[in-house]
């Protein structure tokens, strides 16, 4: 099992940035892929962006292709969203996720046995 704890989220201006982290603890070594998912209120929760673990391969949302940037310290298990050029439109619940099996899309959320409680982000215009 693989226990993840997301911390970062808060109050931003559009425009602006915000960074999340996630660490992750207990069966780290297994995780393939992280990836960093949000969810609106009364929308669906959609993939943000993906991280592959060894080969740091990454895949990213359209809507967040230039403006966020996912990356990892493995030595210290943890992954990070960077988020710039925040938009209203970014205000989410984001969570982190981890999948220690192949087979799944990078943003099929059904893949991933992990997941974090979630950090709110609200960005005002």
């Amino acid at each position: 099992q693989v226990q993840l704890v997301e911390s970062g989220g808060g109050s931003a201006q559009a425009g602006g940035s915000l960074r999340l982290s996630c660490v992750a603890s207990g069966d780290t070594l297994n995780i393939k892929r992280v990836a960093w998912f949000r969810q609106a209120p009364v929308k669906e929760r959609e993939g943000v962006a993906a991280i592959w673990r060894r080969e740091y391969y990454t895949f990213y949302a359209d809507s967040d292709k230039g403006r966020f940037t996912i990356a990892q310290d493995n030595a210290k298990n943890t992954g990070y969203l960077q988020m710039t050029s925040l938009k209203p439109e970014d205000t989410a619940m984001y969570y982190c996720a981890a999948i220690s099996i192949t087979g799944y899309r990078w943003d099929d959320e059904a893949g991933y046995n992990s997941w974090g409680q979630g950090t709110q982000v609200t960005v005002s215009s």
